[in-house]
């Protein structure tokens, strides 16, 4: 029987029903550009349809092998754990279909040409209507999603290196909407002291919801406290062409055999430092409890633009409505224990008892295990894989000239490779202008005074 492929869009979820149309969007964008292909769409939680309902139609229309690209910014337990696991079980449910999972969005150009248009029409906005201020006196803060993976809040604050160095604001800073830290609150506090006279405030998140809600609403407090500064609120990525474009790359990384999900900094199968007792984590949604009781109610007086306020008993009881409690990531002893050292495969079980040890012993106990990532040796050559690929220092373009001595020292993975050349000519290197030369904190504050 001929393969028939299909597309799959896996969602996190939300109450905002604005946000699931949005989500939505992403689904239309790939069906424009794939129209030989069925895609659908579905979510872990909050939202319906949930990610097997999806599945269960691109089945229906005879799909027997499933591209499942995750709605995800980064990889973090929603990417690396829960989505895997409800796509798992659905294979082992319905050997007659394959599913191939992508990866992430992660650190992508498309993805930060996009952020930067937002951010640049939010800068072109404030300019027009509240007054012309220099980028250099303009801090930006970048608020990502925020989660228990150290590698997805690292990336981050990648996306906000890159967009501060790209546009060249006078200073940067990374927030997170929850689970981590800095919050919002506690981060615009701390960037209000550093003397700038614009914050743009940029949620780096696909769609709106309860967080960019929140995430505009802590702006506006700690605004109302510093009315000497600019705070500007810049849009979210939502359905940027870019964005669009970048799903479409996931799709077609899965066809080429090119998706490579980030395991060399995942918590579940590495020792990232401070989360040694993560590794060997059994791969197991936790979004069981929440999967498909839908979105926001009909009659809420939220009109379908969830704040969270449906969270609250109390507001749930004065307007008639049903009331649903939710996990917290903030407060896992309200979870099912994380971890059982007795079924880690990768710790082989043998430190089963250190579940009732103090955390010292744990984590000492953790770092001694043998790993087979230690350090074995390492040279350079044409095929290391580190990415030198031997170490040519031929000069090209040499016009004749004067004679002159130059030294090159090679750092590289602790390897010190110094030596010197004498040449009878001359030589130029041609390097392109740093863009932002003229930053008032960049290279000429290096210079040596005279």
């Amino acid at each position: 029987m001929a393969e028939k492929l299909g597309i799959m869009v896996c969602g996190h979820g939300s109450r905002n029903q604005n946000a699931a149309k949005e989500f939505a969007v992403i689904a239309e964008a790939l069906r424009a550009r794939n129209p030989d292909m069925p895609v659908e769409y579905g979510y872990l939680e909050f939202c319906n349809p949930v990610i097997a309902a999806g599945l269960d139609s691109l089945k229906a229309q005879g799909v027997t092998r499933v591209l499942a690209v995750p709605g995800m910014l980064f990889a973090a337990g929603h990417a690396k754990n829960d989505i895997p696991s409800v796509l798992n079980t659905y294979q082992a449910q319905n050997p007659g279909m394959v599913i191939n999972y992508g990866r992430e969005l992660g650190i992508d150009l498309k993805m930060i040409r996009a952020a930067g248009d937002r951010i640049q029409a939010a800068v072109d906005e404030a300019n027009e209507t509240l007054g012309f201020v220099e980028k250099h006196d303009t801090l930006l803060m970048v608020v990502g999603r925020g989660s228990s993976d150290p590698d997805a809040n690292s990336n981050a604050t990648k996306v906000m290196r890159m967009l501060w160095e790209g546009m060249g604001f006078g200073w940067g800073e990374t927030c997170y909407s929850g689970v981590t830290f800095p919050l919002v609150e506690p981060g615009l506090t701390h960037a209000a002291k550093l003397g700038y006279k614009r914050i743009i405030v940029f949620p780096y998140f696909l769609f709106t919801g309860v967080l960019v809600k929140r995430i505009y609403s802590y702006t506006d407090e700690v605004a109302a406290r510093h009315p000497e500064i600019q705070f500007v609120k810049a849009s979210y990525l939502n359905d940027h062409p870019l964005v669009l474009d970048a799903f479409q790359d996931r799709v077609k990384e899965i066809l080429e055999g090119a998706a490579v999900m980030n395991c060399q900094m995942c918590k579940y199968r590495e020792q990232v430092l401070g989360f040694e007792a993560d590794i060997g984590q059994p791969q197991e949604s936790h979004h069981h409890h929440v999967e498909g009781i839908g979105g926001g109610l009909e009659n809420c007086p939220c009109k379908g633009d969830c704040d969270a306020s449906c969270r609250d008993p109390d507001f749930c009881r004065e307007h008639g409505l049903p009331w649903t409690p939710v996990h917290s990531h903030a407060e896992p002893h309200d979870l099912e224990p994380a971890f059982d050292y007795s079924a880690s495969f990768t710790l082989g079980g043998k430190y089963a008892a250190l579940a009732d040890k103090a955390v010292d012993a744990e984590l000492q106990a953790v770092m001694d295990a043998p790993s087979s990532g230690k350090f074995a040796g390492h040279e350079h050559g044409p095929n290391c894989g580190c990415g030198h690929h031997g170490h040519d220092h031929g000069h090209h373009d040499h016009h004749d000239g004067h004679s002159h001595d130059h030294g090159h020292d090679h750092s590289h993975h602790g390897h010190d490779h110094s030596h010197g050349h004498s040449h009878g000519h001359d030589h130029h290197h041609h390097h392109a202008p740093y863009p932002h030369a003229d930053h008032p904190l960049g290279p000429k504050s290096m210079q040596k005074k005279k």
